[in-house]
């Protein structure tokens, strides 16, 4: 048999007084004391009595849901960007030279595309191929030359793209009577040299004693040797003395008015 135990609280006198509760018995076998009867009474009849000095748990305010915050988009895929994205208008005729940058795409071949600068000595260096000389060839002859070497060896009827990203540094020199005088790049749309007024603007111009009529370029040969070239630039301004092309290389001297 299950034995319980139960409390039983005495009158409220003067004096507190606890009975315990024999082994064996329950609540419902002893009787309660009228005084503690009539106290439930009153208690129960108040206003509110049952809630009265209890707490419910579930009217207690609840704190806010709180919500997750999902999951960071992935980041998109990065894009292969295209080999002639960032190709330059090359002028008609244009001959790569060393340090030029150029892009190279062989179609259906992606593991063929390069994008790289000639070196010195005006070679390429491509994937099966290996170092290839394109240097002096237009974009259109290289094209041609690499489609032959990978047709012979190793596609069948390979379809090549040559495009120009970059040009190599090009630079010519102005020294002499002008305001800003120092090295300078070539524009980027004459590649290939710019008119000698042109050039003499870009170092910002004559100063007050130049002497436009005595200006003298300085140009690297081929045979190793400088040829000086005089020129009056006061005629070439006129368009009486025809034009004259500063190249990469030069050294363009404006001399000193004598008066």
């Amino acid at each position: 048999m299950t034995r319980s135990r139960t409390i039983i609280v005495a009158p409220l006198h003067n004096h507190r007084t606890v009975l315990r509760p024999k082994r064996g018995t329950t609540l419902t076998e002893r009787r309660c004391p009228r005084a503690f009867v009539l106290l439930l009474a009153v208690w129960l009849l108040l206003p509110g009595g049952l809630s009265l000095g209890q707490s419910n748990v579930f009217d207690a305010p609840r704190p806010p849901a709180i919500s997750l915050p999902s999951a960071a988009p992935s980041a998109a895929p990065a894009q292969d960007v295209a080999i002639g994205g960032g190709a330059v208008s090359a002028p008609s005729g244009y001959r790569l030279s060393a340090n030029d940058q150029v892009a190279v795409e062989v179609f259906g071949e992606d593991d063929l595309r390069t994008n790289g600068r000639l070196n010195g000595e005006g070679n390429l260096s491509l994937p099966l191929l290996g170092s290839v000389q394109l240097a002096g060839l237009t974009l259109t002859q290289a094209a041609a030359r690499l489609t032959e070497l990978y047709g012979r060896d190793y596609l069948v009827n390979p379809k090549v793209n040559v495009t120009l990203v970059g040009y190599a540094r090009r630079r010519f020199t102005v020294l002499g009577q002008v305001s800003r005088p120092g090295s300078y790049e070539m524009p980027e749309g004459s590649p290939g040299g710019v008119d000698l007024i042109e050039a003499i603007a870009i170092a910002g111009g004559y100063t007050r004693i130049a002497a436009p009529e005595r200006v003298s370029i300085r140009r690297h040969t081929n045979s190793g040797n400088d040829q000086i070239l005089k020129v009056n630039a006061k005629r070439v301004a006129k368009g009486e003395g025809g034009t004259f092309l500063v190249i990469p290389g030069d050294t363009v001297t404006v001399g000193e008015s004598i008066f």
